[in-house]
């Protein structure tokens, strides 16, 4: 079952990218985190675009748009308004607003939920995308391999528990997020 956990948790990741250090791993310690990966045939900047213009009401999280998006459709195209380009920016996530932390276009976007209150316990959370050029030969700038790190330490009553819990929930998400990336990226690549 631990391994299971651990699969779903790491889902796409080498074992080296589990272990190497991701944009935004200093943001706060302690708590646990989650890489997952996914290779894209699609370049660099076009993927860093979708991914720049996630959230709420704008192009939405490309994963169950029924839980995270209110039943309505992420988009399929890019919508400059939407994109994030400077730290400090908020990214809305429906009742709560991550806050963009670093961004440097087409390499790495991390996003942060501040330290909130929640039913009696303290939650740090933070979401980072590290994004490379993984073409070869003539062909690059044609392909993308994404890692995303989710990290997430939930103080308080069974604070380890719920960590846990939510991590799980949190890859199930981001596996159909990055699938979605993936999807949307490609088709506009061609």
């Amino acid at each position: 079952m631990v391994a299971l956990l651990d699969r779903l948790n790491n889902w796409g990741s080498t074992t080296e990218e589990v272990a190497a250090s991701v944009p935004g791993d200093d943001l706060f310690q302690g708590g646990r985190s989650g890489t997952r990966s996914i290779d894209i045939d699609a370049e660099p900047e076009v993927v860093f675009d979708f991914l720049s213009q996630m959230g709420f009401g704008r192009a939405g999280w490309y994963s169950y748009d029924w839980i995270d998006n209110l039943g309505r459709r992420s988009a399929d195209d890019l919508h400059p308004e939407w994109m994030v380009a400077t730290p400090g920016e908020l990214v809305p996530g429906g009742p709560i607003d991550f806050v963009v932390e670093e961004v440097d276009r087409p390499g790495r976007l991390v996003l942060r939920l501040g330290r909130r209150r929640f039913l009696g316990h303290q939650v740090d959370f933070s979401l980072a995308y590290r994004l490379a050029d993984t073409s070869a030969g003539e062909e690059v700038g044609q392909r993308t391999r994404v890692v995303s790190r989710a990290r997430m330490l939930v103080t308080g009553p069974l604070g380890a528990a719920l960590t846990s819990v939510l991590l799980v929930g949190d890859a199930v998400m981001v596996r159909r997020q990055l699938l979605g990336l993936k999807e949307r990226a490609e088709r506009h690549q061609v």
